[in-house]
């Protein structure tokens, strides 16, 4: 793995791979390795995703068939199969004039959405029990802007820009007293069903 991938990510234009990524499991396997850095066993992915650790051994091979994950070292006597990411984070980028390509993407894309509505509405139901600092300052907003394309691409790369510093491998090592993991969703994209 390069030190550029591993800090930049992957960008998935491949519909195959879109495919093989498009499965709950193995996008949480991603997720999870990408977000930590963390060198994994299947019995670890199997806690992780609750699958048996036959069943995430099969997804790991499947994720390293299209470099997504890879072998890494053994920790110990070199008995042990440990996994790692190739990379920071990936992106979704389709082909537009390929119908397949399309089908793909939206596809994975649903899968990702499902699991971030999920959580969202997990995060609903347990707040109340939540400690008043976090209630007050979690949030599922709403809005509503009129921009340009090029307002709306700066917009997005000051939004990531002001996200970078907090993103858990960066401090998981070392992260401040009271933190805790934190899942931000930003979408922004043209809406013409309600018109400006």
């Amino acid at each position: 793995m390069t030190d550029e991938r591993a800090r930049s990510g992957v960008r998935i234009t491949d519909p195959q791979v879109m495919r093989a990524l498009a499965h709950p499991a193995r996008i949480a396997i991603v997720e999870h390795l990408n977000s930590t850095g963390a060198v994994i066993t299947a019995t670890e992915c199997a806690e992780l995703v609750g699958l048996s650790p036959s069943a995430t051994s099969y997804h790991l091979r499947e994720l390293a068939k299209f470099g997504l994950v890879e072998q890494a070292d053994s920790r110990g006597d070199g008995r042990e199969r440990v996994w790692r990411s190739t990379s920071a984070g990936l992106s979704i980028d389709a082909d537009r004039d390929d119908p397949e390509t399309v089908s793909a993407r939206a596809a994975l894309v649903d899968i990702f959405l499902e699991r971030d509505m999920e959580r969202a509405r997990h995060y609903i139901g347990r707040a109340a029990g939540e400690p008043e600092e976090w209630r007050e300052t979690a949030t599922i907003s709403s809005h509503q802007v009129s921009l340009t394309a090029d307002e709306l691409r700066e917009l997005n790369e000051k939004v990531l820009a002001l996200v970078e510093p907090y993103r858990v491998r960066r401090r998981q090592e070392e992260p401040p007293a009271g933190a805790r993991r934190v899942q931000i969703n930003y979408m922004a994209f043209p809406d013409d069903v309600t018109k400006s």
